[in-house]
């Protein structure tokens, strides 16, 4: 009597329902969402890795002569149909250079690279991608953990990641993670994006800030705030010109990133530090929460909405990356407030949508988010090679 390979099936049932979270991606009822978010996301991002384990396993069913009875092809074939969803994923995020090139053409111009004078990086990591997507240190990347910019113990600590050999003169990037207020942490979202700056010679910071129900609005933003004057008192020590300052998030992060980049030393988020200058040279906005901080609680009033309440023209540029598939945080936010920008602001915006592109699309060396980390760099650079300089009070 022929066996069904329990194995064998067990590891094309766990895969096949990731692989249809991961291509499908029903973004409503909201519980679908969650579910296309928690189970497809690793498959979305990585699905190299699912293909490569159907695959292994599908041969290894084969050679051990499990695979005669019905149920062991039906199981191949089903391994088979995921299989080429994963290929599909795949394809996707392989197109995301292409999306990201066009963004970069319709928001800085056809000629931008013509401004650019630095080195771009032409390849994207393959070894990694493939091999070790989870793998974040980088051979000349220094990480200096936990330095205290604030008076709230854990939530108020950040990270500097910068070359060995210390930089003079690098711009800056700080940045705020993600998970919706309520928790997360500087050292786990947006790493490539880090290290790969870092090893380009920038300084980068990635903090902490005060969560709920520690805090509540502004008391994120104010945090987000004291990190921008930390910079700006501190980043000498480490190489940094503090009057070439980027910022960034993602998810929740992006709704501080952008709220910092439009509220230029408004005291409201600075008590006690209101002299502190708080400007930012540009904003990035990596699957952004546009939307009120908190959403329509019924124990507390809503805050002013977030941050297209402060749209001005004086805002400096910003580079917004959504996906199309955003489980958490929806891309039509996304495109809302990257028109509101492009109606009323005086500088440049370029928005960047990603197909398939699912919530935290950040966390491992992908095809998708390397080639959206080209693009960050290019962005950046275009920035700085195009901005006036302002001289820096401390130089």
């Amino acid at each position: 009597m022929m066996t069904v390979p329990i194995g064998y099936v067990a590891t094309t049932a766990i895969f096949s329902w990731g692989t249809f979270f991961a291509v499908v991606a029903p973004r409503r009822p909201r519980f679908l969402a969650s579910l296309s978010f928690w189970c497809g996301l690793g498959l979305n991002e990585i699905p190299f890795v699912g293909i490569f384990i159907l695959a292994g396993s599908t041969a290894l069913a084969s050679a051990q002569g499990d695979m005669e009875s019905a149920g062991a092809k039906v199981t191949a074939a089903v391994a088979a149909v995921a299989t080429a969803g994963l290929m599909f994923s795949a394809w996707r995020g392989l197109r995301t250079d292409q999306v990201v090139a066009r963004a970069l053409e319709e928001g800085l111009g056809a000629d931008w690279r013509d401004h650019v004078h630095v080195p771009l990086r032409r390849h994207r990591p393959w070894a990694r991608i493939l091999l070790l997507p989870g793998y974040m240190q980088r051979r000349g990347v220094r990480r200096i953990p936990n330095l205290s910019y604030g008076d709230a113990g854990r939530h108020n600590l950040l990270d500097v990641y910068r070359r060995r050999d210390t930089p003079q003169n690098a711009p800056v990037l700080v940045y705020f993670h993600g998970g919706h207020y309520t928790s997360g942490a500087k050292n786990r979202e947006a790493r490539p994006l880090l290290y790969q700056l870092a090893g380009q010679g920038w300084v980068c910071i990635s903090a902490n800030y005060r969560l709920r129900p520690q805090t509540t609005f502004p008391g994120h933003q104010i945090d987000a705030k004291k990190v921008i004057a930390w910079v700006r008192e501190h980043a000498r020590e480490y190489g940094a010109d503090p009057s070439k300052l980027f910022v960034a998030g993602s998810s929740a992060g992006s709704n501080l990133a952008a709220l910092c980049a439009l509220t230029p030393d408004d005291p409201t988020f600075q008590p006690g530090f209101e002299s502190a200058d708080t400007s930012v040279t540009a904003a990035i906005c990596l699957y952004g929460y546009y939307g009120y901080y908190f959403g329509d609680q019924p124990d507390e009033p809503p805050s002013p909405l977030q941050p297209q309440g402060y749209v001005h023209p004086g805002a400096p540029p910003i580079l917004i990356v959504h996906g199309t598939k955003d489980a958490l945080a929806t891309v039509e936010g996304a495109r809302n407030f990257a028109a509101q920008l492009r109606s009323v602001s005086e500088s440049t915006v370029v928005y960047a949508e990603l197909p398939g592109g699912q919530h935290s699309f950040d966390l491992f060396h992908s095809p998708r988010f390397e080639a959206v980390v080209d693009g960050v760099e290019a962005f950046a650079a275009w920035v700085l090679a195009t901005s006036r300089r302002t001289p820096d009070l401390a130089e």
